[in-house]
């Protein structure tokens, strides 16, 4: 059923209204014979009746199925007359029914200015709507210089993201409609950003939501997390005061957290810069140690460098050298311990130490050459068995061997 129809002379008639909107009575369409009025939504034939509320409307003699005045349900016909009865107390001309000539909306109750320019629709909706269907109804009025207030009777996901209130049924005859959210004020004190802030929906008539709305003492205003709820201009600049306060409080926050990294990274690259110097500070001095060694092997600094990476490589060990000496023949000490455990560090080679130096050699302990002439010395001098690793800092190419001894070099 719906409020509205339409007579080829009459034109449009609106039953809430006493003089139907055309300036007939409601006698000239209840009960009459041969009168052919069609509804404005599906243009079928309509007829004029009074509902057990003493509520006067048109129905369908066939309900059909694609017309959505004549599948209303009782709430939502009662909400839209509540609606168009509110803005009409509130001093408004209210006109119910209304479709643009484009027919893209169908307002439950549109609101008209003092020029006659429609500007508020008041929309009940109770049947499901998602959250982007609401969205793009809602610009659809706002194409055509609409504002739109929807109003439901339960909790929707749509209604905190345009403009809305959810009301509550009359439980008694002659009690009002009344709204229990959507319309809030925000409460904050003291202020400052310690102090929580909410805010807090109020609970008021339809009538007087409804007056506030179409008379701008209250607005629909969006806050920073997207939730639209209407409240009026005081309200609205102190929310505004905190979401300030609050950005500038977050920016001032990002800036000192960027200037704490800043410093932090400043300190880590100075701590690599010192941990560098002394490095180098620390194989400067090694290589000074090993001079002589070197002097005595043929090996220089940089080849060095690249042997003792191929020894922690080979080992999978942490290593460190000792000091060379007569008890490995002038060799250089390699003391070693795995990565994974926490004893010291034990003699696991000796980096070329002197053939004439291998009769007595202990056995199982690897001697590490650098390249194939000194693997040729070992083998020539050797009179045990030898493990010998050949680490090529020139090539990259490490070789293990075993060496057995020249029969003419066991002989006593």
């Amino acid at each position: 059923m719906g409020y509205t129809a339409v007579h080829a002379d009459w034109g449009r008639l609106d039953a809430s209204r006493g003089d139907l909107g055309c300036g007939r009575a409601w006698a000239d369409v209840h009960r009459v014979k041969g009168l052919v009025l069609t509804c404005p939504e599906c243009r079928g034939r309509v007829f004029a009746r009074v509902s057990h509320y003493s509520v006067r409307h048109f129905y369908h003699q066939v309900r059909p199925e694609n017309c959505e005045l004549a599948n209303e349900s009782p709430e939502h016909h009662l909400l839209k007359l509540e609606l168009a009865m509110a803005a009409r107390a509130a001093g408004w001309r209210a006109e119910l029914e209304v479709s643009n000539e484009a027919r893209t909306w169908r307002a439950d109750a549109m609101v008209f200015d003092e020029h006659g320019r429609p500007f508020m629709a008041l929309e009940a909706q109770l049947s499901p709507l998602t959250p982007d269907e609401a969205r793009m109804r809602t610009d659809r009025y706002a194409q055509d210089g609409v504002a739109v207030c929807w109003v439901a009777l339960e909790d929707r996901p749509w209604e905190r993201i345009v403009p809305s209130l959810r009301v509550r049924l009359p439980r008694l005859r002659g009690e009002s409609w009344t709204v229990w959210h959507g319309m809030a004020r925000y409460t904050w004190a003291p202020r400052t950003l310690k102090a929580k802030a909410k805010w807090v929906h109020i609970t008021c008539t339809l009538g007087e939501a409804v007056q506030w709305i179409l008379e701008k003492r209250v607005h629909a205003f969006t806050g920073p997390n997207g939730t639209v709820r209407w409240t009026t201009p005081p309200y609205e600049q102190l929310a505004i005061v905190r979401a300030r306060m609050e950005a500038e409080a977050e920016t001032a926050k990002r800036a000192a957290d960027a200037q704490q990294r800043r410093k932090e990274t400043e300190q880590r690259a100075e701590e690599r810069r010192r941990l560098a110097q002394q490095r180098a500070r620390e194989r400067k001095a090694e290589v000074q140690r090993l001079k002589p060694f070197f002097e005595q092997t043929g090996l220089d600094a940089m080849a060095w460098q690249v042997f003792t990476q191929m020894v922690r490589s080979a080992s999978g060990k942490a290593i460190q050298y000792g000091t060379p000496g007569p008890a490995y023949g002038d060799g250089l000490p390699v003391y070693a311990r795995p990565r994974w455990e926490s004893v010291g560090f034990q003699l696991s080679g000796v980096v070329c130490p002197n053939p004439e130096a291998l009769a007595g050699w202990p056995k199982g302990l690897t001697i590490l050459v650098p390249n194939q002439t000194w693997l040729s010395r070992i083998q020539a001098a050797a009179r045990t068995p030898l493990k010998v690793a050949v680490l090529d800092p020139v090539t990259g190419h490490s070789n293990f061997v075993r060496v057995t001894p020249h029969p003419a070099s066991t002989r006593p």
